[in-house]
C-alpha cells in the first residue's frame, strides 16, 4: 500500500500510524520525495539526469538536458552563449562555439515539441546574446 497524504489528511495519518503501532508485523517504508524541477507538462529529475512527459521518458543527449536543466533553472532569464557554453561544456569560450550551442538547441527544440506539441513554455533565441526558456502568457488559438 503506498499513501500519498497531504497536510489535511493529519487525523488519517494519526489513524493509520496508531493501526500500524498496533500491528509490528505491518513493514513501514517511507520514501524520500526526490528533487524535480518542473516545467508545465514536463518534470525533470536532476538526481537521475531524466526528463518526462506524462511518465514518457524523453531521450536527451546530454548536452541537451544539460542545457534544459540549465534554462530551466533560470527560466525567463536570458543567458549568453559564453554563460551557456561555460556551464553546460565547462570549458572558457573561444568565441566559436555559438553554432555549437544552436545545434544542441535546435534538436533539444525539436525533441521536446515532438514530446509536448501543446507546451506552454518555449526557448525563446536572442540575436547575438543567447537564449531564455519563457512561458507563454497566453495560449495562442
Amino acid at each position: 500500500m503506498i499513501l500519498d497524504l497531504h497536510e489535511r489528511d493529519t487525523e488519517v495519518l494519526e489513524q493509520i500510524l496508531s493501526i500500524l503501532k498496533n500491528h509490528p508485523e505491518i513493514e513501514k517504508i517511507e520514501v524520500d520525495e526526490e528533487p524535480m524541477v518542473s516545467l508545465p507538462g514536463l518534470e525533470i529529475f536532476p538526481s537521475r539526469r531524466k526528463v518526462f512527459r506524462d511518465r514518457q521518458e524523453i531521450q536527451l543527449t546530454a548536452k541537451e538536458y544539460r542545457i534544459l536543466l540549465l534554462l530551466a533553472a533560470n527560466k525567463g532569464r536570458v543567458l549568453t552563449y559564453a554563460q551557456i557554453y561555460e556551464q553546460v561544456w565547462g570549458d572558457f569560450t573561444t568565441g566559436n562555439e555559438n553554432n555549437t550551442i544552436g545545434f544542441h538547441i535546435c534538436n533539444l527544440r525539436e525533441k521536446l515539441y515532438r514530446a509536448n506539441p501543446d507546451a506552454s513554455f518555449y526557448i525563446r533565441s536572442v540575436r547575438e546574446v543567447g537564449y531564455c526558456l519563457e512561458a507563454f502568457t497566453e495560449r495562442l488559438e
